[in-house]
């Protein structure tokens, strides 16, 4: 029998942990409002899905063993990572005084983002990989790890809406400073990238 008792706490404290993917939710609702970045997010949830997938046929594990599979996934993610920060930093000049951008962004653009920056963090793969077997029903392999995932996709939506509403909320009691906020987006983002050259293939 799954363990949710423990599953689903410690699942919804990695959902809320703050890394790229929740700042680029938290960068999107600031711009264009929680609706629009909670669409886009759907581009990481669809991304998940064939992830997890990877993970519950046992290439997951593989992936993250090899160590030349890893350091490219690892660089190629850093790299967007820092690319993507620069234009955060760059857009930021783009701001008018009232605190809205000049150039509007398009879903499809932000949706790609999403994609991109959860599928070059190999982070995630080790989460579906390491952390989801420790509660897998053996006997039942296939059922249980359906349903850790549809688990973890929903706690996912529920921290992406959370991240959306803390940046919609940043935005609106600091309109005239959102320049900042742009900035400050692009600096952290520049960091994930860089923290991420440094990560370690699990052992």
């Amino acid at each position: 029998m799954l363990d949710l008792l423990i599953f689903v706490p410690a699942c919804f404290a990695l959902n809320l942990s703050f890394g790229p993917s929740n700042l680029l939710a938290l960068t999107h609702a600031a711009e264009k409002g929680v609706v629009f970045a909670v669409a886009a997010a759907m581009g990481r949830l669809l991304v998940f899905i064939p992830m997890i997938a990877i993970s519950a046929l046992g290439l997951g594990i593989l992936l993250t063993a090899s160590s030349l599979v890893f350091t490219a996934a690892k660089i190629a993610g850093a790299c967007y990572l820092i690319w993507l920060g620069w234009k955060l930093w760059q857009s930021s000049t783009a701001m008018t005084a009232g605190g809205l951008p000049q150039t509007s962004m398009r879903l499809s653009q932000a949706f790609r983002r999403e994609g991109l920056v959860a599928i070059g963090n190999p982070k995630a793969i080790l989460i579906f990989a390491a952390f989801f077997p420790q509660f897998v029903v053996v006997d039942a392999y296939f059922e249980s790890y359906a349903l850790l995932s549809a688990i973890f996709i929903a706690l996912e939506a529920i921290a992406i809406s959370l991240y959306a509403t803390a940046g919609a909320l940043a935005a609106r009691t600091a309109a005239l400073k959102l320049h900042w906020f742009q900035r400050a987006s692009g600096v952290g983002m520049m960091l994930f990238g860089g923290l991420l050259l440094f990560a370690r293939r699990p052992t």
